[in-house]
């Protein structure tokens, strides 16, 4: 975890420097979707098919993200997060799920930020991660109290956002984060009664890694201060198998790691968890 947060901070002191445009790397099978033009309003039903590039009315998304890259290291491990979820100790293909949107106290100015989100990756070794996480996030540094629909990846080492879909707080998100058999990573986000390709990146993964669910809060350790997050609920979460199976609901019966004991409630900085049912339905934020 602690390189990978180093990664993530190089990436928000890249913020200094400005913010560079981006496009994902992409299959050509993906590259041929077609543009999704007009967002169109949100989705008001869950999503009826999984996400693939064969789901009827896929489109990618028309806007190249914007992006934000690091310039250079920091030179230190940068303190401050918090993180309330749950991670597979197994290898799946894929994660899909509802994440509640919400507006915490993020300050202007700040490196904060609460994101809810998915993610796959895998440890390569000497201290190197891959990854990609797909979510919501609301951030310090862009647009303080609008949370945004973002990407990040360690092929761009970036945060990618996509303003054309105007979430807010009190919406939902149907997200899916999955492989295909050519071990191209796809982000996807359920908008507008069809599927939007966020991303789609070919990352030294494999065509399976170890997934995460989970609500992060970043405090800026040169800012102190509290950050008040409204309880998220997320709910729906779905795994798929490696080989390829049916998805099937995370449930008590799949190896699962959450930093605690059994039985004992994950707590970290004034944040708390609660499963409604372990580990598909849940809620983070203020401990009551």
């Amino acid at each position: 975890m602690k390189r990978r947060n180093v990664i993530r901070w190089w990436a928000l002191l890249g913020l200094l420097a400005g913010v560079a445009i981006a496009a994902p790397a992409v299959s050509a099978r993906a590259d041929r979707l077609p543009a999704c033009g007009s967002p169109g309003p949100a989705s008001r039903r869950p999503p009826p098919v999984r996400a693939s590039l064969s789901a009827r009315g896929a489109c990618r998304a028309a806007v190249l993200e914007s992006s934000v890259r690091q310039v250079k290291p920091p030179g230190f491990t940068p303190s401050g997060y918090h993180h309330l979820g749950a991670a597979t100790a197994t290898e799946w293909s894929g994660v899909s799920g509802r994440f509640a949107v919400v507006d915490g106290s993020i300050r202007p100015g700040t490196y904060d930020f609460i994101a809810g989100r998915f993610m796959v990756k895998r440890d390569l070794g000497k201290g190197g991660i891959a990854w990609l996480e797909a979510g919501w996030a609301e951030t310090g540094w862009r647009s303080p109290g609008q949370p945004h629909i973002y990407t990040y990846n360690t092929n761009t080492r970036s945060w990618q956002f996509y303003d054309q879909y105007q979430v807010r707080p009190g919406d939902t998100v149907w997200l899916d984060v999955h492989t295909d058999a050519g071990g191209m990573w796809q982000a996807w986000l359920w908008w507008n009664d069809r599927w939007n390709l966020l991303t789609a990146q070919k990352l030294p993964i494999g065509t399976s890694a170890s997934v995460e669910q989970y609500v992060e809060v970043h405090v800026d350790d040169k800012k102190p201060g509290r950050i008040d997050v409204p309880s998220v609920k997320v709910d729906n979460v779905q795994l798929r198998p490696p080989d390829g199976g049916p998805p099937r609901f995370w449930r008590e019966d799949v190896p699962t790691l959450t930093g605690v004991t059994p039985g004992q409630q994950q707590r970290s900085g004034g944040f708390c968890l609660d499963w409604t049912t372990r580990y598909d339905t849940w809620t983070a934020g203020d401990c009551v």
